[in-house]
C-alpha cells in the first residue's frame, strides 16, 4: 500500500482522524502578487497544459512554475522536491513518491524536516486526490516528530493546476477549505501558499 491508494474514508479511519470540510481557513490571508515572468508562464502554459490533460503536463506547465514562483519571492527559504520517495511507515502505507514536497530545510540534496506542505497533481477531480494527500500529509508529521522538528499545522493541496484546493491537519483534526481557488486568481492561491509556508 501507497500514499496513491488512500481514499479519504480510509486515511480518516486507518489514522483516527476528524474531518470538516466546511472550514473558512484562508479567507483573511492577503493576496500576493505574482511575478511578470509568473504571469508570461501561465498565459503561455495554461492552454497547452489544458490541452494535453495529463497529470504530468499539469504538473510541470501550471504546478511547477508557481511553487517555483513561491520560492522566489521566499528568497529561496522553502525548498522545494518534486517526483521524490518519502518513505515514513511502510508498515501502515506512508510510502510512496510525492507531486511535490515543501521544507523549510536548508538543504535540498534530501527531503529533511520540517516538510510544510504537500502537494499532489490530479488530471482532473481534486476530491479524488484528498486520500492520498490527507496520508502524506500524516506521514509529514509523523516525519517531522521523528526529525524532533515538529509544526503545528502540516498543509496540504490537491491541484489539477487550474483549480486547487487546500487542506490542513493539526493534530488528529483535518480540515478542508471550503473555498476552491483557481488560476485566473493566482494572487490568491500565492498568498495562501506563501500562508502555509510561514
Amino acid at each position: 500500500m501507497t500514499y496513491s491508494d488512500f481514499t479519504l474514508s480510509l486515511a480518516i479511519s486507518k489514522f483516527g482522524l476528524t474531518l470538516d470540510m466546511d472550514t473558512d481557513l484562508f479567507s483573511t490571508v492577503p493576496p500576493l502578487p505574482p511575478g511578470e515572468l509568473l504571469q508570461q508562464t501561465l498565459q503561455y502554459n495554461a492552454p497547452l497544459a489544458i490541452a494535453i490533460s495529463t497529470e504530468k503536463a499539469r504538473s510541470e506547465l501550471l504546478i511547477a512554475p508557481v511553487l517555483m514562483e513561491l520560492r522566489r519571492q521566499r528568497g529561496g527559504k522553502v525548498n522545494l522536491f518534486s517526483g521524490n520517495l518519502f518513505s515514513v511507515d511502510i508498515s501502515v502505507g506512508l510510502s510512496g513518491f510525492c507531486d511535490f514536497l515543501l521544507t523549510h530545510s536548508p538543504y535540498q540534496s534530501e527531503i529533511q524536516a520540517p516538510v510544510v506542505a504537500i502537494v499532489e497533481a490530479k488530471k482532473e477531480d481534486v476530491t479524488n486526490g484528498y486520500g492520498q494527500c490527507v496520508a502524506t500529509m500524516v506521514a509529514a508529521q509523523q516525519f517531522n516528530s521523528r526529525e524532533h522538528e515538529p509544526i503545528e499545522i502540516i498543509y496540504g493541496v490537491v491541484t489539477t493546476g487550474d483549480i486547487w484546493k487546500f487542506l490542513s491537519l493539526k493534530g488528529t483534526d483535518v480540515k478542508v477549505d471550503r473555498d476552491t481557488y483557481y488560476l485566473d486568481r493566482i494572487e490568491r492561491i500565492l498568498g495562501v501558499l506563501w500562508h502555509v509556508t510561514e
